[in-house]
């Protein structure tokens, strides 16, 4: 059952088919016919998957009734790998005398072979498209245009081969060669006033940059060359103009353009509304939209160019910067906002009534509407971004004059605390030149007094000049029995310390400091040279502590106290000179008591020191035979030393 009725369906769908074809409905012109535009009936549609199929072919008996009715407004090549055969049916009521043209609009369309019928029933094949040099058109315009010489009453099938790479309108327009003319010229001329429009304001903004040297103005002209490059590519008047033998550029002159146009469309958004202080979440989102727009821009120029053609992620930028002029009107309440987000709702609105458009959803636009509609949108959109900034500037005017009053009235409140404070500085000068006067006078006495004393004081430095150089000279005499005299007490206290028990206080005449006793363990640890311990060198400098010896080549300072009896010491180094010095004379007899009361220390530190002592005193009792009351100084470096 269910077999039958797929049959069946397939076979009415047939016979639609069949039918439709069949009776494709034929357009009618006569001598007042100049324009026609083909629309969803008055074409039939054949797709071409392997690109294989000749006109021969195709327009033989065997195709006529394959051909579909087109269901849309506008045809279109859904599935871009195949080619399209178009079929139109023309009636002429009347002998066609004058020559007329069919067009085709979409510039970006790759490949269009027409088969145009001459009044023989001939066909005469013609050639055109983007991939094409721009000089082997039969009409140096933007369209494509087929000429369609004087033909007899009757029917006539035109047939046109699409190929193409983008998804194109396949616009298909009915003209006579006056009418062409009359919209070529009506044409460029608007293309000229809006090209003209773009150049004056980029000429004007450049002006106003050179003049205040704001960034906005830089972006804001270079966002409308972008927009400028974009519009020319699209129109095919760059192809006509700038590159007509290079048609390769076509595919990657809009794509660099509506980058160009999102990026600086939305640094001009972030340098005109202050979006970093007034919205600092939009300024990061912008941010990342102008990162993923630079990623995307070169994923499509470096590996894949056909995804240029996916203009419709434009949607993203333009609606970021929207949302956010909108924000900062509505919640920052800043003023040159409004112009800008009803610039971006001229634009939003032409860039939806061109998708609406491309769709061929709008047929009760007017068709220049709704095919310029973005153009319109970009126009306007610059527009009003020109009142933004001329409106941002009067604010900043309005902010640089009420400065410059505020500057003004302090100037004059300055100049008026300036004259109080010079007539109080007058009747200062005044009072203090009275006081001036005064005291000169009682200086001059003064002066005077002291010439006399002057005087006086010059005889007394006679004398007492004479009186210093007397003295001067027994001082030379007393210096040098000072030092006879120290001299002499030196050796005694030597002499001493060599020879008897001395008490701390007299040892101490001798070791008096910490620098005294590092002193003499320098000398006597050093006494035959300076050898550093980790690489022997010999050249040394001081080291952090005084008497220490760094090493000039590996800088391993050595401590004065290192390799002595006293390394890792407790007690003053002087006491602990005292006490080996009584250990010494003692023959480590002293009890640690008696060390104790004479050294002013615990018992038992006096024990672990005197210990130390009389065991490096055992081990070294052969070398410190004969060596007389000085031997004291011999247990004090450690063999190893």
């Amino acid at each position: 059952m269910f077999k039958m009725l797929l049959r069946t369906a397939v076979f009415l769908l047939f016979l639609f088919c069949f039918i439709s074809a069949d009776a494709q409905k034929a357009v009618v012109f006569n001598k007042k016919s100049y324009e026609h535009i083909f629309v969803r009936g008055e074409i039939v549609a054949l797709e071409d998957p392997e690109s294989k199929l000749t006109f021969e072919e195709i327009s033989s008996e065997t195709y006529h009734h394959k051909f579909l009715t087109n269901v849309d407004y506008y045809p279109k090549n859904y599935n871009r790998n195949s080619s399209y055969w178009y079929r139109i049916k023309v009636r002429f009521e009347e002998d066609l005398d004058k020559s007329s043209v069919i067009e085709f609009f979409d510039q970006v369309t790759d490949y269009i072979d027409a088969y145009v019928p001459d009044q023989d029933g001939k066909y005469i094949h013609a050639k055109t498209g983007a991939d094409l040099a721009f000089n082997e058109r039969l009409f140096k315009h933007k369209n494509f245009e087929f000429l369609i010489k004087n033909l007899k009453k009757g029917d006539y099938y035109y047939y046109f081969k699409v190929k193409s790479k983008d998804r194109v309108n396949v616009i298909i327009v009915f003209r006579t060669v006056e009418r062409f003319i009359q919209y070529g010229l009506t044409e460029y001329l608007t293309y000229g006033l809006f090209y003209g429009m773009i150049f004056i304001f980029s000429f004007h903004n450049l002006l106003m940059y050179l003049a205040v040297r704001r960034k906005q103005y830089l972006y804001y002209i270079l966002y409308i060359i972008s927009v400028g490059l974009y519009e020319v590519s699209i129109d095919g008047i760059a192809y006509q103009y700038l590159w007509p033998q290079h048609p390769v550029w076509n595919e990657y002159a809009y794509g660099i353009a509506l980058f160009c146009i999102s990026s600086f469309a939305l640094i001009f958004t972030k340098e005109l509304l202050h979006v970093k202080q007034k919205a600092p979440f939009y300024f990061k989102l912008i941010n990342i939209v102008l990162a993923l727009r630079l990623l995307f821009f070169l994923l499509c120029l470096f590996y894949n160019p056909d995804w240029f053609k996916y203009k419709f992620i434009e949607f993203i930028p333009l609606s970021v910067g929207f949302i956010t002029g909108i924000y900062i009107l509505w919640r920052k309440k800043y003023r040159p906002a409004r112009f800008f987000v009803v610039g971006y709702s001229f634009l939003f609105l032409g860039f939806v009534i061109k998708i609406i458009h491309i769709l061929g959803y709008a047929r009760h636009i007017p068709g220049a509407l709704g095919y310029y509609s973005l153009s319109f949108g970009f126009l306007l959109e610059m527009v009003f971004l020109s009142f933004a900034i001329g409106d941002q500037v009067r604010i900043l005017k309005r902010k640089k004059e009420n400065a410059q009053k505020q500057i003004i009235k302090q100037m004059q409140l300055n100049a008026e605390m300036q004259e109080n404070l010079n007539r109080e500085l007058e009747a200062k000068v005044e009072q203090r030149t009275t006081e001036v006067k005064k005291q000169a006078i009682a200086l001059q006495q003064q002066n005077e007094t002291i010439e006399q004393q002057n005087e006086e004081l010059l005889l007394k430095n006679t004398l007492l000049q004479d009186q210093s150089e007397e003295i001067s000279r027994m001082n030379v005499l007393l210096e040098k029995d000072n030092i006879n005299l120290k001299t002499s007490i030196e050796k005694v206290t030597d002499a001493r310390v060599n020879a008897t028990e001395l008490d701390f206080d007299e040892f101490s005449q001798k070791y008096p400091d910490k620098e005294s006793c590092y002193k003499f363990l320098s000398e006597l640890k050093w006494e035959s040279g300076y050898s550093c311990l980790k690489c022997h060198h010999t050249n040394y400098c001081n080291g952090k502590v005084p008497y220490n010896r760094r090493c000039t080549k590996c800088a391993y300072e050595e401590s004065v106290l290192h390799h002595t009896i006293f390394e890792n010491n407790r007690i003053p180094i002087n006491k602990a000179f005292y006490l080996v010095y009584l250990m010494y004379n003692s023959k480590g007899t002293i009890s640690s008591h008696k060390l104790s009361d004479k050294l002013g220390i615990r018992q038992s530190t006096c024990w672990t020191y005197a210990s130390k002592v009389k065991k490096v005193m055992e081990e070294r009792k052969k070398d410190l035979r004969g060596s007389g009351k000085s031997g004291w100084s011999k247990i004090v470096l450690d063999k190893k030393a």
